[in-house]
């Protein structure tokens, strides 16, 4: 996009538009429908309900910036009836069972909502008879990863060691079926749906405080004073600020409504390969960014297989999309520890997301 302020420019899109959220009530659902509402969208949101006695949905008050609609997406029956009662112009889809640990507790649950729920949402899609444009969040882990150096392209082979990775390599391959079968580009003219896929490195920032996350594990050790245990201390990841992936779903967004054929494709949304850090790099920069803290590393051989090594080559968005990464990883993990500080100091949870934007914005246009 043009180095225009970018809420103004997707605010042309996007203003007074029905954009359907799934996964609204959960971390990064609830930066996303801030944003919509703030663009002016009308917004509806499917999802379970929000989790934990603290939670960013209920801090930001989520159910006054959407519709809301507590439900699963398993529910084939009751995400029908909500699509076709919204009739929406976009769909962004981030509703998922989204942890690796979990997936080893509840394989078969995790492989129902990320590949079956995928499928229902299409399913209800099919019986729009209006144009709309889909966004559908995967991962960076749905890649076969070899853990090399190599950073993974879009046309890269899909896989998955744990079941959380397969689950959403699993959902890749029916989007990329309802695709073919029932959203084909050369009949787009009868459909009027495009189907776009966003791959996103591990996201941080204010307001997560999901479990096993390394973020919200630090910051909780750094409120009450305790030493952070860490798991994988040289796993290595491609963290971004949450704000990151989020502007660029919606400016892929943007761009379906313009060439709905030509961006109907794979994208991945990540930092620049040199901002990837190892776990342990990214406790000491956050508490460095505290000022103060400790941790220790316990390695268990008996925890179940996480990667160790994962890079995403994002020259696809850098060239088709006009997208990059603003934020540096020093940047994304100051704005993100500063973020926790100032909530636990009082300081309002809406205020601080739109603090983040501004200066989101801020640094864009330099």
């Amino acid at each position: 996009m043009e180095n225009l302020e970018i809420m103004k420019t997707l605010k042309q899109t996007y203003f007074g538009k029905s954009v359907f959220v799934t996964g609204h009530t959960g971390f990064k659902g609830s930066w996303l429908i801030k944003i919509l509402n703030d663009l002016g969208a009308i917004v509806k949101g499917y999802s379970l309900a929000p989790e934990g006695e603290v939670n960013l949905f209920n801090e930001i008050k989520g159910e006054t910036l959407c519709e809301s609609i507590i439900d699963d997406l398993r529910n084939r029956e009751a995400l029908k009836n909500a699509i076709i009662d919204f009739q929406p112009d976009f769909v962004f889809h981030l509703a998922a069972q989204p942890l690796v640990r979990l997936s080893y507790e509840i394989p078969s649950e995790t492989f129902e909502v990320n590949a079956i729920g995928t499928a229902n949402l299409l399913d209800a899609i099919r019986l729009l008879e209006k144009k709309c444009n889909i966004v559908l969040i995967t991962t960076d882990k749905v890649y076969h990863n070899n853990e090399w150096e190599y950073p993974y392209r879009e046309n890269d082979r899909l896989g998955g060691y744990d079941p959380y990775s397969a689950s959403k390599a699993c959902s890749e391959l029916v989007i990329d079926s309802y695709r073919n079968s029932f959203f084909n580009s050369e009949k787009y003219n009868q459909h009027q749906k495009a189907i776009a896929v966003g791959r996103a490195g591990n996201v941080i920032g204010g307001g997560d405080w999901s479990k096993d996350r390394l973020i919200p594990d630090i910051t909780k050790s750094l409120s009450k004073a305790e030493e952070i245990i860490i798991r994988n201390p040289n796993s290595v990841r491609p963290w971004q600020h949450v704000i990151e992936p989020l502007f660029g779903y919606l400016e892929l967004g943007v761009k379906l409504d313009l060439d709905p054929i030509k961006y109907s494709n794979a994208y991945n949304f990540g930092p620049n390969t040199s901002d990837a850090l190892s776990v342990e790099e990214m406790v000491n920069k956050s508490i460095k960014s505290w000022g103060v803290g400790s941790y220790k590393a316990e390695v268990n051989p008996n925890n179940p297989h996480e990667a160790g090594l994962l890079k995403l080559d994002i020259s696809k968005a850098l060239s088709q999309l006009k997208w990059k990464p603003v934020f540096n990883a020093q940047t994304a993990i100051e704005r993100t520890i500063n973020w926790y500080k100032n909530y636990y100091n009082g300081i309002n949870a809406s205020e601080l997301i739109k603090l983040d934007i501004e200066y989101y914005q801020k640094i864009k246009n330099e």
